[in-house]
């Protein structure tokens, strides 16, 4: 197992490299560093490239990448990379396809609400673009500790099963617990939603899911959530959220088929969110060495459904 993280010699890169360890650790998977390097081209600054400026820059990233594996742990397997492309979101896109990989690792800016995520040019273009999941880290992220729990946002509108075949499968693979959260903003149309509301859609979303074995749900360890608030970023702050918690949620309708597109909810929940996220492309086909895994874990007692109303 595979993952790539979108390194830069700054704290936003330190963050990434964090989020990828915690997440290596949890599933055993090896990291690839991967920083852009742009391609030869007439339209470039300097044209055709000065004698001696491309092993310099070259030495220089390369630098920097040994410095990012450095911030990695003996018990992590990584590797460097240098990619070439005149796009820096399209270039990490190729090379996590080239390497395999399952997730696209990058770290978010400082400047956004409660400093915790702000999408710059790189980040939205591949929150709109990517086709496999991404994975934001949230600004000042030093978690390295594997990842305790996956909490899943699962809507009522068409897509809902995307997001709800990979949660299962990861907590599967994973041996992790699994929450299942649906948001709610006072006057909304399903402002009314309860918890035995949201636990039956979930099954029935389950039901309708390709590849979901509905006596999955229950065999894993399920918390069914139903948060609430005047908006959907006071709904998101109002749940309670472990430090080694991630959210998986899936893309807009907008998104064409296995491919990204983060929706207007996604980036109202992204505002509050003090964890880090990751975004599933719409109809999404798992990899079947990363989620559909057939190792089966302990059967548990469901975790009683909660409310959060406050």
């Amino acid at each position: 197992m595979r993952y790539v993280v979108g390194y830069t010699a700054n704290a936003r890169g330190g963050d990434a490299v964090n989020l990828a360890v915690a997440l290596a650790r949890r599933q055993g998977a090896s990291l690839d560093l991967v920083m852009v390097m742009p391609q030869d081209s007439p339209y470039n600054g300097i044209y055709p490239p000065v004698a001696g400026f491309e092993s310099i820059l070259e030495r220089q990233v390369s630098q920097w990448l040994d410095e990012g594996l450095a911030l990695i742990p003996d018990d992590v397997s990584a590797t460097a990379h240098i990619h070439r492309g005149d796009s820096e979101a399209e270039a990490l896109i190729e090379a996590a396809v080239e390497l395999g990989a399952a997730l696209l690792i990058i770290g978010a800016s400082s400047t956004g609400l409660f400093k915790r995520f702000s999408i710059g040019s790189v980040a939205s273009a591949l929150l709109h673009a990517s086709t496999l999941p991404v994975v934001l880290a949230p600004s000042g992220y030093s978690r390295t500790e594997p990842i305790t729990r996956l909490t899943c946002a699962v809507g009522t509108r068409a897509g809902a099963e995307d997001v709800l075949r990979t949660g299962i499968a990861m907590a599967r693979r994973r041996s992790l617990p699994l929450r299942v959260v649906s948001l709610v903003a006072e006057g909304a149309d399903d402002a009314e939603v309860t918890v035995a509301q949201a636990t039956t859609h979930l099954r029935e979303v389950a039901e309708v899911s390709q590849g979901v074995d509905v006596s999955a749900l229950d065999k894993l360890e399920i918390d069914v959530v139903v948060g609430r608030g005047r908006s959907i970023e006071e709904a998101v702050d109002h749940l309670d959220w472990d430090d080694g918690e991630i959210l998986l949620i899936g893309s807009s309708r907008l998104a064409q088929n296995n491919s990204i597109f983060l929706g207007a909810t996604a980036n109202r929940i992204l505002r509050a969110l003090p964890v880090p996220m990751i975004v599933v492309p719409r109809n999404y086909v798992l990899q079947s060495q990363e989620l559909f895994h057939t190792t089966q874990v302990p059967l548990v007692e469901t975790a009683a459904p909660t409310e959060v109303n406050k």
